[in-house]
């Protein structure tokens, strides 16, 4: 179990939160960046999920998991669940249900896009490739929550800094996502990456730090490292492994992401720093080159025009806001001055909602007022 706790308010009157984790390591990041901010004591639960299971007809429910390999889930109950994804939405509404028997009342926090109805959820925290309507319990925020701080970048610098400080500044961070929907990392988009960063780097007389995440096949990283040049450290994901992630971060000089991977993109921004998209549409490929996997991605962005909007995601949206917002630009681009301050108040709103939740900090009405203003400021279209 791990805690966090506001010296705000009493233990007594300091809500208690389960954080529930899912198969997702950028959902997972997001749901802990957000127990870590409220500064509330919170447990961590994982659990172990059964294939075949149809999650999204699941009501109130564990049917989804197998409950002998899973964190286990009983009294005292929490006051506040802070989940993601479709697996556990089931596992939550059963919390509330058991808790509701014992006359506990439990709030729910979903991030992201929830599957069941948007009334079932006390507060939903999402981001704009998902489109969902606005509604008094939805908060749009312009980028992913992130677990990006300026003490958690010096403690990673510190810990990572005398094994990549060899490498020459400047020095450009290459984080690499996976295929998604409608885009496809595949070795073309490796090569085509590879070659477009090994240039600036050499340009520049500097070096790369390059990692691949979980949804990266292990063949990327390979056609990766085969047109780099310049001084490089690379990192291949593994679950387990000590990650330098949060040191290549706090290290760059300049930020490449791949433009499938909202989180990433959202974490490379909050440094301030140079954030490059390297844009997957643009990838030149042979017909030779093309696979099933190409398949699926054309009738995803089939179904992004003509299926139902819940159905799909749709990240242009978010690129276009940072892109909008001088805080990311085009890999290939220049950026016309010093990009824009990370100007994110994502997790601030996210706090302040949730605790209006339990009538700590600002009510729900008023805090409502201020962040449709506030979102009305930085982006017309939301108007």
């Amino acid at each position: 179990m791990e805690f966090m706790l506001n010296n705000e308010f009493s233990q007594d009157a300091v809500p208690k939160v389960w954080v529930l984790l899912n198969h997702r390591a950028g959902e997972n990041a997001q749901v802990l960046a957000l127990a870590e901010a409220l500064g509330w004591p919170f447990a961590v639960k994982r659990f172990a999920y059964r294939r075949g299971v149809p999650y999204l007809l699941l009501g109130a429910s564990l049917a989804g998991i197998d409950r002998q390999r899973s964190d286990s889930l009983t009294p005292p109950w929490p006051d506040l669940v802070i989940s993601a994804s479709a697996r556990n939405e089931p596992i939550c509404l059963w919390i509330q249900k058991q808790a509701a028997k014992a006359g506990k009342q439990v709030k729910l926090v979903h991030i992201g896009r929830p599957w069941k109805a948007l009334k079932r959820f006390d507060l939903i925290i999402t981001t704009p490739q998902y489109r969902l309507p606005m509604r008094p319990n939805v908060l749009h925020n312009a980028t992913t929550l992130h677990r990006v701080t300026p003490e958690r970048l010096a403690q990673e610098q510190k810990r990572w800094g005398v094994q990549l400080a060899q490498l020459p500044a400047p020095r450009i961070a290459v984080l690499i996502g996976g295929s998604s929907g409608p885009y496809v990392l595949d070795r073309a988009a490796a090569l085509q990456l590879a070659k477009q960063a090994n240039e600036l780097a050499a340009n520049a007389g500097g070096s790369l730090l390059v990692t691949t995440s979980a949804r990266t096949s292990d063949s990327i990283l390979e056609a990766f490292a085969s047109q780099i040049s310049v001084p490089a450290h690379l990192f291949c994901w593994a679950p387990g492994q000590s990650n330098p992630y949060y040191a290549y971060l706090a290290l760059a000089d300049q930020i490449i992401v791949t433009s499938d991977s909202v989180s990433m993109l959202s974490e490379a921004c909050a440094t301030g720093k140079p954030v490059y998209i390297f844009d997957l549409d643009r990838v030149e490929r042979k017909w030779e080159d093309l696979t099933l996997e190409h398949f699926f991605a054309f009738i995803y962005r089939m179904a992004m025009r003509w299926a139902p909007k819940r159905l799909t995601r749709d990240l242009a949206q978010v690129h276009a806001r940072l892109i909008g917002e001088r805080r990311a630009m085009w890999l290939g681009e220049v950026f016309p001055s010093e990009p824009a301050s990370d100007s994110s108040t994502a997790m601030m709103w996210a706090v302040r909602r949730v605790r209006s939740l339990f009538e700590l900090g600002v009510p729900a009405e008023k805090d409502r007022g201020e962040f449709s203003r506030s979102r009305e400021a930085m982006n017309p279209a939301f108007s």
